[in-house]
């Protein structure tokens, strides 16, 4: 089950990030500064050409860098190297974010889709994820879109809990996804079969049955991603906790 510490605060978006203050998305000084506000965090998880995870949204390096191209082609060391964009950090392993967060706030991570096509084919990440939080004591739990990933998890390591990231999947915002897969994953159908205890899902459609179905079954309802109080307040007669950016909540 999700602990309850993931539902007691508000959850920070890739970490308290607010690049005008200097604190970029899924960077250590957003993760520093979630644990100042006693946010719970959010992060992403890429893999570097060596096999480490790191804690990146993009699998492009050009948003967030002055570099270019898929970080998966670059080493851990290497990516250490490059400077974040508005931030006096670099690119941090999944490792150093745990070092730092120390089991003071829950840490939800998610694993983004390695397949290209929210298929099977999910590569080294499971491993690589489990490899670094086996020896972590502080409360933490993994997601993501790809159900695939989260079945992976359930072999590797039970004990953590899963979740799925969830929403209607409109073709329009995954024009690289085929349809089947996404009218598929949009009906929620592999929620019992990973063992998930929750779901963070769309917080515009929160009103789905689904989403009421799987919190009558005992599910947690989370949801992405509030950029306001008003949003907050709208997803909270549905959901139990909130992921959010662009605001104190």
């Amino acid at each position: 089950m999700l602990p309850k510490s993931f539902l007691a605060r508000p959850l920070a978006h890739r970490a308290h990030h607010d690049k005008a203050h200097g604190r970029v998305e899924n960077s250590l000084t957003a993760i520093k500064s979630a644990i100042t506000h006693g946010y719970g965090i959010e992060i992403d998880v890429q893999l570097a050409s060596d096999g480490v995870p790191m804690v990146f949204h993009d699998y492009d390096l050009r948003r967030l860098t002055i570099e270019q191209g898929p970080l998966a082609q670059r080493s851990s060391a290497q990516l250490a190297m490059i400077p974040l964009m508005g931030d006096s950090t670099t690119i941090p392993t999944l490792a150093q974010v745990l070092e730092l967060v120390a089991g003071r706030v829950p840490v939800l991570i998610e694993l983004k889709d390695q397949d290209g096509g929210l298929g099977p084919n999910t590569g080294p990440m499971g491993k690589a994820v489990v490899q670094v939080l086996e020896a972590y004591k502080g409360p933490v739990a993994v997601m993501s879109f790809n159900p695939h990933a989260m079945a992976e998890m359930a072999r590797l390591l039970p004990d953590v809990p899963r979740g799925l990231t969830t929403g209607s999947f409109n073709p329009a915002d995954w024009p690289t996804i085929a349809q089947p897969t996404l009218e598929r994953l949009s009906l929620i159908p592999d929620y019992d079969h990973v063992g998930a205890s929750f779901i963070s899902h769309y917080h515009k459609e929160l009103n789905q049955p689904r989403v009421a179905e799987l919190n009558t079954q005992g599910a947690a309802i989370l949801c992405w991603t509030i950029r306001s109080a008003e949003d907050a307040a709208t997803a909270r007669q549905y959901a139990d906790n909130i992921t959010f950016e662009g605001y104190d909540a």
